[in-house]
């Protein structure tokens, strides 16, 4: 985990991009949990190690690290949007009934992802420079309900 934390704290380094507490607080939580969290529940955790901690400080931070590629927006129809540290290749399952987002890593099949990046380059002409896949269901017990 540690390990995890450093590299992303270099790429921000090497980005030039200053390395406050706050900031790594929320990278911190976001390494660790794995939760895809909102913003509230990121604001509550972090919050509760550093009372001064204001949300737009939260959001601020989110922002940045999702402009720096490290991290990603996912959206959910229950309650908005959830962020994920992107630090390894996975894509998510998410359930359209409850919102339930679970992490699924595929390295076996990282060339199929460099391929739809090769084909998207090709009929767009677009620089692809990241792919984020999401698959919609239901799960377990969402369809045990139904």
């Amino acid at each position: 985990m540690k390990k995890t934390i450093d590299e992303a704290i270099d790429h921000l380094r090497d980005n030039h991009i200053r390395i406050t507490p706050q900031r790594r607080l929320v990278l911190e939580y976001l390494i660790e949990k794995r939760n895809h969290p909102t913003v509230e529940t990121i604001f509550k955790a972090v919050n509760a190690k550093e009372p001064s901690l204001s949300l737009a400080t939260v959001y601020n931070s989110l922002k940045l690290l999702v402009d720096q590629g490290l991290v990603i927006e996912l959206t959910s129809s229950e309650d908005g949007i959830h962020y994920d540290y992107y630090g390894h290749p996975h894509f998510h399952v998410i359930c359209v009934n409850c919102g339930k987002i679970i992490d699924v890593d595929y390295p076996e099949y990282a060339s199929d992802l460099a391929k739809i990046d090769r084909i998207a380059a090709k009929k767009t002409g677009y620089d692809i420079i990241a792919n984020h896949i999401e698959v919609e269901g239901y799960c377990p017990e969402c369809a045990q309900k139904k």
